[in-house]
């Protein structure tokens, strides 16, 4: 087919004069059209291109009709030519300006170009901007939060007399919302006369990018109250980020049409909801519900797999996965499956996904990848090929990654020199503000009695005003998030924790437990004050105020800011299983599933 059709651009049929031309019935235009529906590259393009310039009247409008064609598909095959094709074009009208305008909002690197099209048919063309014209040049501005240059374009917007069309007001919300104006997005809103549910989609989503959850759900229920529009999926896909619980699955199901129930990017925020909430199992089955599956329901699968230890399942996952033909692994499976290897510190298997990343899926590792190679060689004690891999790295570590191998130098005792060297690149890396890097460095000169060192770290943390993150442990109960800070005494219920915590010591002092004191601060020089600091850890508080609320057979979900310490870990798994409770606890890094004893994490964390 495609040769037939090249052997018919280069062999057209006797091309009649010029002037015979003029008339659009005349057969030898139409079989150019024909040719340009029907084709299949450039090369065969430029030849229709070079034979309507030979036999075409440059005047008439049909001829203009055509260029407009080569340029629509030229735009979206060779941007250039597409480009160069406009210079040598009289009078080209609006839709070959929007075809160009929209080509280049749409590449990634050329986006400002989209905008710069826009002035120049505004200051050199008779041609006219239409209602097509403005969504596109604030697409590409809003990606390149250029705030500027989207204002100039709302005051051409009122006026040009656009000012009540609500595909270009959905454009203006849009544009506002992603460049953090919402107050400026949300007075386009209120003033818009007419409302689609896109223009309630872009509002409500809008709130929820800038974290302000509340008025996103009251909008919601304005839309409800209004009863105008039926949520679709991208309305339910921003609720379930706004409130991030079970309601917004239960509405879903309940009120939503079958279209609704069973859309896939919905769905992929409730599987991805559920992963991040601690509710794997909600979320295994939401996946087995799904009756479609893209890349992005497989990747949040395997990373939640990865999150909450279950590394098999992650890699039987991924396997299913690429046996199907029509979805292919992208950067973030892999950053799943890397993740995978490195809470489950699988070394060998790490190393084979990470090579199957680059030979067989031509992906370029990025800092995430690193990031988990790294993070697995430190810790399982391959320090030297962990730097080597740093060493040869095309991408400048990051805090994250010189973080990692600081942390593996101190757990595994590393000479003093390499674990300082270490500590300088975290230094350097975040400008010297990296409270953990001063801790870890002052525990190594602690341990190998450099008193003299670990006294001039913290007179430079007190000179720059640097002090150790506290600790810090969120529990929900009942629709209400309750917040603990290490030796907090503010929550309305501390006289009832604290008598909690006694009880909790009993029991554990009876199991035979024994403080592990290896993590506790520095700054405590007797044992007993060292054990009363691990007593008064947040997650200890947030996990007595839930044994004291939570109703029985009902898992204790805490997420913790920073990772849990070992003696914290040891505690979590003896009073799961002394108080016959489940207790999910999401610090840093990953899940901890604690039940019966036990952790899901195998003390691998």
């Amino acid at each position: 087919m495609a040769a037939a059709a090249a052997a018919a651009v280069i062999t057209p049929p006797p091309s009649p004069p010029i002037h015979s031309l003029s008339n659009t019935n005349n057969p030898h235009y139409h079989h150019l059209l024909t040719l340009i529906t029907h084709c299949t590259g450039m090369p065969q393009l430029k030849q229709i291109h070079a034979n309507a310039l030979r036999t075409l009247s440059p005047d008439h409008p049909s001829t203009l009709f055509l260029l407009s064609r080569l340029v629509h598909f030229s735009a979206f095959t060779d941007l250039n030519y597409a480009s160069r094709l406009l210079h040598h074009i009289d009078n080209p009208n609006s839709f070959i300006w929007n075809t160009l305008i929209r080509a280049h909002a749409w590449n990634p690197h050329r986006k400002i170009e989209a905008f710069r099209l826009y002035h120049k048919m505004l200051t050199e063309s008779r041609v006219k901007q239409d209602k097509h014209t403005f969504p596109l040049v604030l697409k590409a501005l809003a990606y390149l939060s250029r705030v500027s240059e989207g204002m100039q374009v709302h005051a051409h917007v009122v006026k040009l007399g656009f000012a009540s069309d609500v595909y270009i007001n959905n454009s203006l919300v849009h544009f506002y919302v992603s460049c953090g104006c919402v107050e400026v997005g949300s007075k386009v809103f209120g003033e818009m006369p007419e409302r689609s549910l896109v223009s309630w989609n872009v509002m409500i989503d809008g709130y929820v990018q800038v974290g302000e959850f509340e008025t996103a759900l009251g909008l919601f229920v304005e839309l409800q109250e209004k009863g105008l529009f039926a949520p679709d999926g991208f309305t339910m896909q921003s609720l379930v980020c706004a409130c991030g619980g079970m309601w917004a699955h239960a509405y879903v199901l309940r009120k939503c049409s079958i279209d609704v129930v069973d859309d896939a990017l919905l769905k992929n925020s409730l599987l991805d909801m559920y992963c991040k909430c601690g509710s794997l199992e909600l979320a295994c089955q939401v996946f087995e519900s799904m009756r479609r599956r893209d890349v992005a329901t497989w990747n949040s699968m395997i990373l939640g797999f990865a999150m909450h230890g279950k590394v098999e399942k992650a890699f039987e996952a991924f396997e299913t996965m690429r046996e199907d033909e029509e979805i292919v692994p992208n950067s973030i499976t892999f950053v799943g499956i890397l993740s995978a290897c490195n809470h489950g510190g699988l070394v060998k298997e790490g190393r084979r996904y990470f090579d199957l990343m680059v030979t067989k899926y031509k992906i370029e590792p990025q800092l995430e990848h690193y990031g988990c190679m790294v993070d697995l060689l430190a810790r399982a004690g391959l320090i030297d090929e962990a730097l080597n891999l740093v060493a040869d790295m095309h991408v400048k570590p990051d805090v994250v990654i010189w973080r990692s191998l600081l942390d593996a130098c101190c757990k595994q005792n590393v000479n003093v020199e390499l674990t300082e060297e270490v500590a300088k690149q975290l230094l350097e890396s975040d400008g010297g503000v990296c409270s953990g890097a001063y801790v870890l460095l002052s525990r190594v000169y602690a341990s190998a009695n450099r008193w003299n060192d670990v006294g001039s770290l913290r007179r430079i943390m007190s000179e720059k005003g640097i002090v150790k993150e506290p600790g810090c442990s969120f529990i929900e109960l009942d629709g209400e998030v309750h917040q603990f800070l290490a030796g907090d005494t503010s929550h309305p219920c501390t006289n009832d924790i604290y008598k909690a915590l006694d009880v909790i010591d009993e029991k554990l002092e009876s199991a035979g437990y024994i403080a592990d004191l290896t993590q506790a601060p520095m700054v405590d020089d007797l044992s007993d004050e060292k054990q009363h600091s691990l007593r008064l850890h947040s997650e200890r508080l947030a996990i007595a105020f839930g044994l004291l609320n939570s109703k029985p057979g009902t898992p204790i979900r805490i997420f913790k800011n920073l990772r849990v310490c070992n003696d914290c870990h040891a505690v979590t798994k003896l009073i799961s299983k002394l108080f016959d409770v489940e207790i999910v606890v999401r610090d840093r890094s990953r899940f901890h599933h604690f039940k019966h004893g036990m952790c899901s994490c195998k003390d691998y964390w």
